[in-house]
């Protein structure tokens, strides 16, 4: 590529570029190109200028330069974001550039008489809006609109009914181009910013396609270090796949033949050959973006108030213009009036706040499904958790094995994990890790397995009954009994661990102890989220009331509940409500669904059960709890911004309308004043919160 350096110091470098006319998408081909090389600390590429200018390493000038001579636009592959808002921004900057320039070339090049008929033409669509809303009986902003420029044209200031139509244009413009910008940069958040892949031909070639161009049931071919752009199955080779972005699980998952495997998540080792289940815009990935895009819909009762009190405003304000009018006959003072309405503001200012706090979250990882829900969040006095994979790690392990009789540790295990790993579950598979670990073979020994839901596993061997399972299996249901002279020993079982009986015959053999331990950031949340004003703290869990109450005492909660099924938990989340308590519900398994529906925002971990994730309100995408933290902070920051935009509008335009009255200002300058109001406050709002 040809490029002219323009400016250079240390660690920075601004180049011009040789090409007659750049492209957006052109631009951002070479900006993801020189963030992508490894000693370029920043890049911005301006394709109106043509300019770029470059951060990079101490002593990295030569490679940036070698690199700007490298690259060409035709042949340099790159992957570029889909929505980098690029083509958003130059699309509107255009609509202003060219609606400015009419407006002067018509008051420099246009005779008066000629002027006066544009501005007549220019005035009918906005006349026509107001009269289609008179006529559905309907008292909306355009009403305020069409009247001010009615009154302005029958006084016979036509330059000024211009001006008000140059001005609502402008705000027009900027009231759609904040709004866009803020759905853009939330899809954008979301995006997977991959545009092309290698798809295989029918002759085993491979070719670079764009992902849109991908269809179902095509092949392609993703490698190491690179993002998979689609859902589809593994048809060939051997993989691990991070999938952190979909479920949040840390370590690597193993994929080969028949695997299914999902977009957003990314190969770390090894190579596969994938048939395409769903074409780009229908995989998982690309269906939470969709919802995030669509969710603006489920407003919050804030944006609802202010959308339903700017529309009541619009009466008031006519009013108020016939009053001024009758009062002071003139007309200039009753038309100031009608230039000011609080519907843009209110109506803009509201969403464009909660898609940029969306936006905010969906960049820690958060995913909210509207705004209604962060509002929720922050009004919520109660916070209701489940134990096993929200407040504990989900990834239990074998602590220690207590015999009895004469049995021996090793062989008791052996046998624990010869049964349990005919029906893998979390607690079986710790179990056989631990024995595997041990170097203990489990050979078949035993007749069939039979596995008795909630309860344990029953098989024979050599003859002898054996049972593992519950308490309540072993004890109660099979009838088996502690060793005489050890009910000591059995009594002293600590607490603090999941307790796996194994009995052979009718006598308990072993009792396998199992931890699953306690996030470490679980207690230091449970203080920050009564500091951020939760005043009840509670967990729910189907264990043991003697593991509950370990487990609550470690971490600090205000009240546990022990041996729930989902409809109680579901059931204490409508008690709360019956006593006037906003709940926050965190779960990661099926059994928390209800709950999760119940409550007034459900928050699922992203590594728990799909339909968990598919139910909840909020999905916390990284497996920590400190998220939760984050969204308490963002949703109060939010309703706090929603307050202040609130009485700020308010406030300012009944300003502009005193001015008015007051015949301080002409009705060009609250017209202006008010729309750069708007934006203001509308470009404010995009602003992070934390």
């Amino acid at each position: 590529m040809k490029c002219r350096i323009l400016h250079e110091s240390t660690g920075r470098l601004r180049v011009h570029v040789y090409k007659y006319y750049m492209t957006p998408s052109q631009a951002d081909q070479l900006e993801a190109f020189l963030k992508g090389l490894p000693f370029i600390e920043r890049a911005k590429v301006d394709e109106r200028t043509g300019n770029a200018v470059i951060r990079f390493e101490a002593g990295a000038g030569q490679k940036v330069r070698d690199a700007l001579a490298s690259f060409d636009f035709e042949t340099t592959e790159v992957s570029i974001p889909e929505n980098s808002g690029r083509e958003l921004s130059r699309t509107y900057e255009d609509k202003m550039f060219f609606l400015v320039v009419r407006r002067i070339g018509s008051r420099l090049l246009l005779p008066a008489p000629l002027r006066t008929v544009v501005t007549i033409i220019k005035a009918v669509p906005y006349i026509w809006k107001g009269v289609k809303s008179l006529l559905k009986g309907k008292i909306s902003v355009s009403i305020l609109d069409a009247a001010s420029i009615t009154v302005s044209m029958l006084r016979g200031e036509f330059d000024t009914a211009g001006s008000v139509m140059f001005l609502l244009g402008i705000g027009d413009i900027m009231e759609e181009w904040t709004h866009r910008k803020s759905v853009a940069d939330l899809a954008s958040a979301m995006s997977l910013n991959v545009e092309k892949v290698w798809v295989r031909t029918a002759d085993g070639a491979e070719v670079l396609t764009g992902v849109d161009k991908v269809a179902e049931g095509d092949t392609i071919i993703v490698r190491r270090g690179n993002m998979i752009p689609l859902d589809g199955t593994v048809l060939q080779g051997d993989a691990m796949v991070n999938q952190a972005s979909i479920t949040g699980e840390p370590l690597p998952a193993h994929k080969q033949e028949g695997s299914s495997i999902y977009a957003g998540t990314v190969v770390e080792e090894g190579e596969i050959a994938v048939s395409v289940r769903k074409a780009a815009g229908q995989g998982r990935y690309d269906r939470i973006v969709a919802m995030i895009e669509e969710s603006e819909k489920l407003k919050s009762s804030s944006e609802a108030k202010a959308s339903n009190l700017a529309d009541r405003l619009v009466p008031w304000t006519l009013g108020a213009t016939l009053l001024t009018y009758l009062v002071t006959g003139n007309a200039a003072r009753a038309a100031s009036i009608l230039m000011v309405d609080f519907c843009c503001a209110l109506k803009l200012s509201m969403p464009i706040s909660v898609l940029s706090a969306m936006r905010e979250a969906g960049e820690h990882h958060i995913t909210v499904k509207g705004g209604k829900f962060m509002e929720s969040v922050s009004e919520a006095v109660t916070i209701v958790f489940d134990k096993t994979g929200t407040l504990t790690k989900a990834s239990p392990k074998l602590h220690s094995v207590v015999t009895f009789g004469d049995y021996d540790e090793n062989e008791m295990l052996r046998l624990a994990a010869c049964l349990e790993e005919h029906f893998p579950h979390s607690i079986a598979n710790a179990v056989i890790r631990a024995a595997a670990e041990r170097g203990l073979d489990h050979e078949e020994e035993h007749t069939k397995v039979e596995y008795i839901v909630a309860h344990g596993i029953a098989s024979t061997i050599n003859g002898q009954e054996v049972r593992i399972g519950s308490g309540h299996f072993i004890f109660e249901d099979e009838g088996c009994s502690v060793p005489e002279g050890e009910k000591e020993l059995f009594d002293s079982l600590p607490d603090e661990y999941s307790h796996l009986y194994l009995a052979l015959g009718k006598s308990l053999a072993a009792v396998l102890l199992i931890e699953d331990p306690i996030k470490d950031e679980a207690r230091e949340v449970v203080e920050e989220l009564h500091a951020l004003g939760i005043e009840r703290v509670v967990m729910m869990t189907g264990d043991s009331e003697r593991t509950a109450r370990a487990v609550a005492a470690k971490i600090g909660v205000d009240a546990y509940h022990a041996e729930v099924l989902p409809e109680d938990k579901a059931g204490f989340v409508r008690e709360e409500h019956t006593a006037g308590r906003k709940v926050i519900m965190i779960g990661d398994g099926i059994n928390d669904s209800p709950a999760l529906s119940e409550s007034d925002a459900g928050v699922a971990i992203s590594s728990g059960a799909a339909i968990a994730r598919e139910i909840a309100d909020i999905t916390i995408s990284e497996d920590d709890l400190r998220a939760l933290i984050t969204l308490k902070k963002l949703s109060d920051a939010l309703m706090k911004r929603i307050t202040r935009n609130y009485r700020m509008i308010l406030s300012f335009n009944s300003f502009l309308i005193l001015m008015g009255v007051l015949g301080i200002f002409p009705s060009t300058t609250t017209a202006l004043l008010h729309n750069a109001s708007t934006i203001a406050i509308s470009l404010d709002s995009m602003t992070n919160l934390l």
